[in-house]
Parts: C-alpha cells; structure tokens; sequence
C-alpha cells in the first residue's frame, strides 16, 4: 500500500505540472498592496507576465521601458488575475495611426478572427489614427482615440459616455506620437474610472467580468510603457461568474 501511495503522489504531481509550468516571458512593472502603502510599506513585487500569443521578440526591454513591437497581433498576460485595484501607466505610440491598449478583467483567451482576448479595454489609439481610418470618406470623431472604455469579446459594459456600446472620452487629453501619455485605471467591483494625463474623462459599469488577468496588447504598431504599477485592493463581492477561467 505504501508503494502505491508513493505512486499516487507522483502521478498527482505530474499532473500539477502544466498548471505550473507556463514561461515567464519577462517582467515589468510593480505590485503593490493598498494597505501596506497606508501603513508605510512602499517595497512592491515585480509583475511577471506571460506569453499567450505573440512572440519572445514581439517585446524587449530598453531601460526601465517596456517595447512592444506590434507585431504579431495578440497578447502578454499577467501572472495573477486581479479584482480591486488602481493601476498606474504611461504610454507612448512611436508611429502616427499606431493602436494598442491594456487589458483588464481579461481571460487571456484569444478568440480566431482576430487574436484578442475578452475583457475591458483601455484604449490606446495615436491621434493620427482617425485621419488613416477614414470611414465612407468621414474622419471617425478624435474621442474614438483617447482612451476609449470598452467590452471587448464576451466581456459586456454599460458605458457613462456611450459611442454605441463603447464608452467615449467627455474631453481630449491624449497626446501625439512620440509623447508620454499617463492614464490611472481604477477597477472596483465591475466599475472603471479612467484619468488621461491628470483628469478624470471616462468610466464603464456593471462589467459581467470583474476579476481576471491584465493583457497587454501587440495590435500591428510599436508602442513603449514605462511606470506601471498596480496597487491592489481589498477585494469585494464578486458572484464565479465574474471571474474568469483560472489558467
């Protein structure tokens, strides 16, 4: 019997392994907790992400700056899926029209027709993109670029600032190409409030995911961040619904 239950433990540990096992692709970023910072507790933990479709060569780090090639289209994801928290960036595209953004709330699941997952974007648009994406010969409105909320995939919102079932900007503050743009994302029980460069200008509610991974997106341009950091709060209610599938 003893054998036997020797036997079963290994088999129960190789089984554990793939759930283990996934390459840390890089780290970027910081980890910290909400009540440790009140208390005087500044030291965080680095932010480990991981590879879901896109490349060991589709980012690299320059300094303290993280560099997403753009290419192929698709996704990192954090290590850990995160519920309550603020999360602090600074954004820069290095092409006029470039496109990307931050997941959050995310299953880090690419869906086949065009390689992203679903979740709550953060959008990350260049001013330009509007004159290049032309529609019937009308230029999309600049609100479409700075910093649009939005459910993407499965994930369903209720916008505060609707453009169809997106939510918009009430006010432009994004910079252009080649210049640091700072957004503070904070995510609370299904609510999002998004600042650009300093002031409050969009939200969602009632997302249908509420605890997930962070995703950063390759979507076909080069695009730098730099500061990012994530404070973690106490959690809330949240129904299994709302979390996402555990990879």
């Amino acid at each position: 019997m003893k054998s036997l239950k020797h036997i079963l433990i290994i088999l129960d540990i190789a089984l554990c392994i793939p759930a283990f096992g996934q390459k840390i692709l890089f780290e970027f970023g910081e980890r910290k907790n909400f009540n440790k910072l009140i208390s005087g507790n500044k030291t965080g933990e680095p932010l480990r992400w991981i590879d879901v479709n896109t490349t060991d060569t589709t980012w690299y780090k320059k300094g303290n700056t993280l560099v997403g090639k753009g290419w192929p289209i698709g996704v990192v994801r954090s290590e850990r899926m995160y519920q309550n928290f603020i999360m602090h960036v600074e954004w820069r595209h290095m092409e006029k029209g470039g496109n990307s953004g931050i997941f959050v709330w995310c299953d880090a699941q690419p869906e086949d027709h065009n390689r992203l997952p679903s979740g709550v974007e953060v959008q990350m648009l260049e001013l330009d993109w509007v004159n290049q994406n032309k529609r019937n010969g009308e230029t999309p409105p600049i609100a479409y670029v700075h910093g649009e909320l939005f459910g993407a995939g499965k994930t369903k919102t209720i916008p505060d600032n609707p453009r169809g079932e997106r939510s918009k900007s009430i006010e432009n503050r994004c910079l252009g190409v080649g210049e640091w743009n700072t957004y503070t994302v904070v995510c609370v029980d299904g609510t999002i409030k998004l600042s650009v460069n300093g002031k409050y200008v969009n939200g969602i509610r009632q997302s249908s995911k509420r605890k997930g991974y962070l995703c950063l997106e390759a979507e076909g341009a080069r695009i730098e961040f730099r500061n990012l950091q994530v404070i973690e709060l106490e959690e809330g209610y949240v129904l299994p619904e709302h979390v996402v599938e555990k990879l």
